[in-house]
C-alpha cells in the first residue's frame, strides 16, 4: 500500500447558485483543485453525489463531468453514500491511489439542491431512508433527528438551549469564509426562541441544504515529492454502517459507526484523541454532532453538549477543541454529497496554514468525518502534515 497525499484542492462558494447547472459548479471545482495541483493527467475521477437523480434528474455523473471538463476518456464513477458520499468519494480515491492502480485521481464531490425546492426536495432527499418502514409512513431525516434529540433531552435531563454553542461557534467561523452560505452571527439566547420545524430541532438547529462542488487532487506521497509538492498526508481513513432505520437500533443514542470508523482512521494514523488539532464534523443537527463526540470519546454519554458551553466558546479556531472551523454544515452550508470533500478541502487549508482569520495556529492533524443517514454510514479520514 502507497501511502497517499492531496496536493491540489478547489471548491466553489456554497449557497443557491441559480445560475449554474451541477456539471458547471463540478467544472469549476475540478479546473481550481487540478491547476492547484500542478498535475498535467488525471487518471480516474470519482464523483461524490448523494442526490443527482432525485434533485436534478441526473445520473451518470462520472461521464458527464469527465467530458464537461475536458478529461474524458479517463474513466470516471460516482459514489453513493447519502450525505456521506462525499467522503465515501473521498475514500474510494484514497484507495486507488493507495492500491497502486492510479497514479492520479481526481475527487470531486458536487450537489445542486436548488434543482428541487419545497415538499418536492423532502421527497427527493426522503431515498435515502428506509423506502418500506420509514418514508412510505412520512419520516425524514429532521424527523429522525427530532426524535433522538427528544430522547436525549428526557434520558439526561437536558433543555435544548444547551445545545446553542454549536451553532452559535458554526456561524461565527462561517463569518471568516467568504463562501459561506451564512455568515450572520447567532446570539446567545436566540437558539431555543428559533421556529420549530419539527421539534425540538428548530431553523437555527439544522443545517440548509444548499448547492456546491469541492475537489481534490491525490496522488501517492512518493509522486507528491517527485513533483515537488508538500502534500497533506491522509494518513488514516476508514468507514463503517450501522442499522440504516433507527427502530432497529439496540440504542438509538449511540452513534456506533461514528465510533467504528474514527477508532479505525486513528489507529491507522497512530494517533489519539489528544493528537487532533481540528475537528470537521457533520453538523448537520446539534443532536449529531453531540452524539459524534460522545461516541468518538471526547465526552462521556449524555455530556457532550457540555463542550458547546460559553456559547461554544472552546470550540472555536482559538479554543481546545476547534470544531467546524469554516462554518461547517450549518453556517457553511450543506451542499449534501459534496459535504465531505468540502471537509477535506477546508482542513488541507488548515494545515497548509492558509485559513486567514479561521487558522487554528500550529495545526499539524485533523479529523474529518462524514455521516450518511442518521449514523448509518459513517466516513472518518485523518490528515496530517508531512513531517
Amino acid at each position: 500500500m502507497r501511502d497517499v497525499a492531496i496536493i491540489g484542492i478547489g471548491k466553489t462558494p456554497v449557497g443557491e447558485h441559480w445560475g449554474q447547472s451541477l456539471r458547471d459548479l463540478a467544472a469549476e471545482a475540478v479546473g481550481e483543485a487540478v491547476q492547484d495541483g500542478g498535475v498535467s493527467g488525471v487518471d480516474a475521477l470519482i464523483v461524490g453525489n448523494a442526490f443527482g437523480a432525485s434533485f436534478s434528474s441526473q445520473s451518470q455523473l462520472g461521464a458527464l463531468i469527465a467530458d464537461y471538463t475536458g478529461l474524458a476518456p479517463t474513466e470516471a464513477w460516482t459514489v453513493e453514500a447519502a450525505d456521506a458520499s462525499g467522503g465515501a468519494a473521498l475514500r474510494a480515491g484514497y484507495l486507488a491511489i493507495a492500491s497502486g492502480q492510479v497514479d492520479v485521481a481526481v475527487v470531486v464531490g458536487v450537489e445542486k439542491s436548488t434543482d428541487s425546492i419545497a415538499a418536492t426536495r423532502v421527497k427527493a432527499r426522503n431515498v435515502s431512508l428506509d423506502a418500506d418502514y420509514e418514508a412510505a409512513h412520512g419520516l425524514t431525516q429532521t424527523a429522525q433527528a427530532a426524535l433522538v434529540m427528544r430522547r436525549y433531552m428526557h434520558e439526561y435531563g437536558v433543555e435544548l438551549g444547551a445545545f446553542e454553542g454549536f451553532s452559535i461557534n458554526a456561524h461565527a467561523n462561517a463569518k471568516g469564509n467568504k463562501g459561506a452560505m451564512f455568515q450572520n452571527q447567532l446570539k446567545p439566547g436566540a437558539f431555543a426562541k428559533a421556529s420549530m420545524v419539527a421539534d425540538p430541532v428548530n431553523l437555527f438547529d439544522g443545517a440548509p441544504d444548499a448547492d456546491g462542488a469541492a475537489a481534490v487532487v491525490l496522488v501517492s506521497a512518493e509522486y507528491a515529492r517527485e513533483l515537488g509538492k508538500t502534500g497533506i498526508l491522509i494518513a488514516g481513513s476508514a468507514g463503517a454502517t450501522d442499522r440504516l432505520t433507527l427502530h432497529e437500533r439496540s440504542d438509538v443514542l449511540h452513534l456506533e459507526a461514528v465510533r467504528q470508523s474514527a477508532m479505525k482512521a486513528m489507529a491507522q494514523a497512530e494517533v489519539s484523541l489528544s493528537d487532533l488539532n481540528l475537528l470537521e464534523l457533520h453538523d448537520g443537527f446539534t443532536i449529531l454532532t453531540t452524539l459524534a463526540l460522545e461516541a468518538m470519546g471526547f465526552a462521556a454519554r449524555g455530556q457532550g453538549w457540555q463542550l458547546a458551553a460559553e456559547a461554544g466558546a472552546h470550540l472555536r479556531p482559538t479554543g481546545r477543541l476547534p470544531i467546524s472551523t469554516f462554518g461547517g454544515l450549518k453556517a457553511r452550508g450543506n451542499p449534501v454529497g459534496a459535504t465531505g470533500v468540502y471537509q477535506a478541502v477546508e482542513a488541507v487549508s488548515q494545515l497548509r496554514g492558509t485559513a486567514g482569520a479561521n487558522q487554528v495556529q500550529g495545526a499539524q492533524t485533523a479529523l474529518i468525518q462524514s455521516v450518511g443517514g442518521f449514523g448509518s454510514t459513517a466516513i472518518t479520514h485523518i490528515l496530517q502534515v508531512v513531517r
